[in-house]
């Protein structure tokens, strides 16, 4: 019979479709139809309504576009820059000397073309990007087709592009009004941490933030040592501070978390504030592991982020993802910790939800963005599949991400970027690196 459903400019038929909403489920002769940018139908492809054009993608398994829920686009440009070191003398005897040495907005533009191409050959079509000169990212994210949180980022100290705390609150606060109805770019506030921002300027910024409805994204719990030194200063735990300040709530994203006890969890669970798991970054600095296992059953949303290529040292969520499942049964002792289909889930839905963006993205529903990427499952590493989300979270490789849309515009089409010119970007990142290596103290 023919369909009764009003056509669509695109259908995609994939050989497998996973909504990760509702959880668990993945279907087979099934077909998603996109419309005016959203996901206009899902259902059994012999009951597709007509479509101005209709990809065939045999072998993909065809899922939400991934979410990056933390990190700081522009630092692609310090990749490798100081490897090996830990967190604080990484930030204080060589990341903070080099960003106050070559951060500008030339900086920022190039940098985050960088981190978007990458991340779009990657499969993530929505990042959260706390960094300096947020404007400019929020230039580069508009011209790109992408979809992003950008996090003014807020410190008690000069910092590139905002000399004073107020100056950089009144950045949020202007760029917050500017994108307010802009489709794809979200404004949040990022206060840096609970050791880089006082009492007095926290309880400013959740002023705003209540003001203004804004997420709020900050650096929390990263290391056993953060923690020690906030009880030995002011007698009292991070997360408990933020609770007093009024800060925790379900606009917040805290990212890291390594270090949670059982007062830590309640905090979390009672204020359902988001959780941002950062696994590799934390590994190669030694910051400690994340309990993700325990705060998901305790109820607490958890998302994955990369965090910065100067960290990690790449822009890779489904390897990032991959990481945070293997590491979740190591850290819980226990084989079904965090399985394939749930690891799938913290990388969109929950990133989506830890984001504020869940009504828009992070699964295949109608009504939603089509923000979607075809992964190729067809290689020799990958069969036979028994389970293709198993073979995605556990034997796929970010080089399988063959198509990605975001809004149902094709960004990424048979790997190759649709806006964006990979060689120019490769050349101008060998310039900068020429540059900084030349200028090195």
């Amino acid at each position: 019979m023919p369909s009764a459903v009003p056509s669509v400019d695109l259908l995609l038929v994939p050989q497998w479709l996973v909504p990760v909403e509702p959880a668990g489920v993945v279907l087979t002769e099934h077909a998603l139809g996109v419309r005016d940018g959203l996901i206009a139908w899902i259902g059994p492809r012999h009951r597709a309504p007509a479509a101005a054009e209709v990809r065939e993608l045999p072998d993909c398994l065809l899922a939400p576009g991934l979410v990056n829920a933390h990190g700081h686009a522009a630092m692609s440009l310090l990749r490798g820059f100081a490897d090996d070191l830990p967190l604080m003398t990484w930030l204080e005897q060589h990341i903070w000397p080099a960003e106050s040495r070559w951060v500008d907005e030339a900086f920022v533009r190039d940098g985050t073309d960088l981190a978007i191409a990458e991340q779009l050959q990657g499969g993530i079509t929505c990042f959260a990007d706390m960094y300096f000169f947020p404007r400019e990212a929020c230039d580069r994210v508009h011209r790109s087709g992408m979809r992003a949180q950008i996090a003014v980022p807020l410190l008690d100290f000069a910092i590139p592009g905002a000399r004073t705390p107020e100056d950089g609150l009144h950045q949020a606060i202007e760029l917050f009004g500017d994108l307010r109805h802009h489709p794809r770019i979200n404004i949040a506030l990022g206060p840096h941490a609970p050791y880089t921002v006082s009492d007095a300027n926290l309880e400013k910024i959740r002023v705003i933030a209540d003001q203004l409805d804004a997420p709020l994204q900050m650096h929390v719990h990263e290391t056993a040592r953060e923690v020690e030194q906030a009880v030995e200063e002011h007698g009292e735990r991070p997360l408990a501070r933020l609770s007093r300040l009024g800060l925790l709530g379900p606009r917040m994203q805290a990212v890291h978390m390594t270090q949670v006890n059982d007062d830590d969890l309640a905090l979390l669970v009672e204020s359902n504030t988001s959780v941002v798991h950062c696994p590799e970054s934390n590994l190669k600095l030694a910051s400690g592991f994340c309990p993700v296992e325990r705060l998901w059953q305790a109820g607490v949303n958890v998302a994955v982020g990369t965090d910065g290529a100067a960290s990690n040292n790449d822009l890779d969520l489904l390897g990032e993802t991959r990481t945070a499942a293997l590491l979740a049964k190591a850290v819980a002792g226990s084989a079904s910790a965090l399985d394939a289909h749930r690891a799938l889930r913290m990388a969109t839905l929950n990133g989506a939800r830890a984001l504020g963006m869940e009504a828009c993205v992070g699964s295949l529903e109608t009504g939603k963005a089509a923000d979607l990427v075809a992964f190729d499952l067809s290689r020799l590493a990958q069969q036979p599949v028994h389970d293709p989300v198993s073979q995605l979270i556990y034997a796929t490789g970010r080089d399988c991400v063959r198509h990605v849309w975001v809004e149902g515009e094709q960004l990424l089409d048979d790997r190759r970027l649709t806006r964006m010119d990979a060689d120019a970007l490769a050349a101008m990142a060998r310039t900068w690196g020429e540059r900084m290596r030349a200028e090195r103290p």
